[in-house]
């Protein structure tokens, strides 16, 4: 579950980046500012904004330590900061003056970085503030740039759509061509390291995105006979523009990426799935960025607004939750265990064992059992109908389909007063039940019937669908596919288990 825990609004201009340390949050823009908030409670620092850039600030990162903040700028400079007093360390002009777009850390923070709009990369010395090499892509503008976790190589992203992999002492290790068409906006190496399978050969992970509207997530292997090479593992297309920024959790687990269509999306880094689709801000999403140490995830965009999310999952941060509790969760969890508290142990194991704490959930109701909707008609104040409700065998799925005749016919509820709020009531859930289903990702849903798949199956034409409907469908369709419209090769379905994981892990969280 992704929750918003609050909306950052100071910046007067296009939110352009934002980084996190163990205990800050960092944000830039347009408007010339870094800014600084504390991670405890996202107020903001004494000293900030940050003022020392004459132009656009277009990128900035911590030190290791938390100690540093490093900051880039139209004005041609990558200034260093205390993160302590917010005075300004040192300024580092780049070679040639040009623009400064991107600038990271190593990650023991003893070099920075930088890439500029001429196509040149500056490698310092952060100790001696000091500039240790330069060297430049062949064509347009360095945009991107991330080190490995061992600190031996980093790879920077141009507009031209090339990655480019480099040693420290700015050797050109190779390239990828045109690994975005149109251009790079961003690449992340993931925390981890995996293990390759030939000798002495070392993975990382790394994501991009760009212009193409896709995240493309590489195994970049190093010390093979070339050098180092690029694998492409997943090209993730669940934003429908181009993707302006990326970012890893610390564990390497999730993967968030944010889009011009206004859209951040979260991963599942491994398998390449959706998990949540955010839809929060009015313009670009420009920025993305996970805390180190806790579950939260900054996003900034051209609506000047950064807003930060905690994301409860139990992959990731090592299971910790923020103290920055959802109120709404807190209040319905307290009212279920009220209600559970309130009866005797027998019947206690028989609510559990029908599902009552799934009814607390308005996403399954087609799922609840009897006693689970005899739960909720005593939270909605309709106790005396639970006896008609039981002699008829209501469950879920026939709540669902209970209409004025049914009520006043079948379940012969001779009180106008109960038919008519009963009705509402029901009216009322599937309002609730229609408007969280807009937020179920698209590739939960089956392409048949438009309900959350609960046996999803491959069909011979490659699309996933619900086991019921796709038999259906073959059945009376004489073997066509619903997608393409072509003949199926075969009739043999194969269960999606891999979807089907996504989709219960996704239902836990809601």
């Amino acid at each position: 579950m992704a929750t918003l825990i609050c909306s950052l609004v100071d910046h007067s201009d296009d939110v352009n980046w934002c980084a996190f340390s163990s205990t800050c949050l960092a944000t830039c823009s347009l408007d010339k500012t870094i800014r600084l908030y504390s991670i405890k409670d996202f107020s903001e620092l004494p000293f900030s904004p940050l003022n020392g850039h004459g132009y656009a600030v277009h990128s900035c990162c911590f030190s290791s330590t938390g100690e540093l903040l490093a900051s880039c700028s139209t004005d041609g400079t990558t200034v260093l900061w205390s993160v302590n007093t917010g005075e300004i360390v040192t300024v580092l002009q780049h070679p040639g003056r040009s623009p400064v777009r991107i600038c990271t850390f190593s990650p023991d923070s003893s070099c920075l970085v930088s890439g500029a709009a001429d196509g040149t990369v500056a490698l310092w010395d952060v100790h001696s503030n000091t500039l240790c090499s330069s060297a430049a892509v062949k064509e347009g503008s360095v945009v991107a740039c991330s080190f490995t976790p061992c600190g031996q190589m980093f790879v920077t992203g141009s507009t031209n759509g090339d990655l480019c992999a480099w040693s420290c002492p700015m050797k050109q290790l190779c390239t990828r061509k045109t690994a975005h068409d149109l251009g790079v906006t961003c690449c992340q190496f993931s925390p981890q390291a995996c293990n390759g399978m030939e000798r002495n050969s070392v993975y990382f992970q790394m994501a991009s995105c760009g212009q193409d509207n896709n995240v493309k997530i590489w195994m970049v292997s190093q010390d093979v006979p070339s050098g180092c090479a690029f694998q492409l593992v997943h090209t993730l297309n669940g934003q429908s523009a181009p993707v302006l920024s990326c970012a890893f959790s610390s564990d390497g687990q999730l993967l968030v990426s944010g889009s011009v269509d206004k859209s951040v999306v979260i991963y599942d880094a491994n398998k390449g799935i959706i998990l949540h689709k955010l839809t929060h801000h009015e313009r670009y999403v420009t920025a993305c960025a996970f805390a180190p140490d806790m579950p939260f995830i900054a996003t900034g965009s051209m609506d000047k607004t950064v807003t930060v999310w905690r994301i409860e999952d139990g992959t990731s941060f090592g299971g910790r939750v923020s103290q920055h509790s959802n109120k709404g969760s807190a209040v319905s969890n307290a009212t279920a265990k009220k209600k559970l508290d309130s009866l005797n142990e027998e019947e206690k194991e028989k609510h559990l064992d029908a599902g009552f704490l799934k009814a607390q959930s308005r996403l399954c109701v087609s799922e609840w059992s009897e006693e689970a909707v005899s739960v909720w008609l005593c939270e909605e104040g309709l106790g005396e109908l639970v006896t008609i409700f039981k002699a008829n065998n209501i469950d879920g799925s026939q709540l669902l389909s209970l209409n004025k005749e049914i009520v006043t016919n079948d379940l012969n509820i001779e009180s106008l007063g109960l038919r008519n709020k009963v009705i509402r009531k029901i009216e009322e859930l599937k309002e609730h039940l229609e408007s969280i289903c807009t937020g179920i990702p698209d590739e939960f849903l089956c392409p048949i019937n438009r309900e959350l798949m609960k046996d999803p199956v491959i069909a011979s034409d490659g699309y996933s669908y619900e086991r019921e409907a796709i038999e259906s469908w073959i059945h009376t369709k004489k073997h066509s596919s619903p997608m393409t419209n072509l003949p199926l090769k075969s009739v043999l379905l194969t269960p999606n288990r891999t979807l089907k994981m996504a989709i219960s892990r996704w239902k836990n969280c809601q």
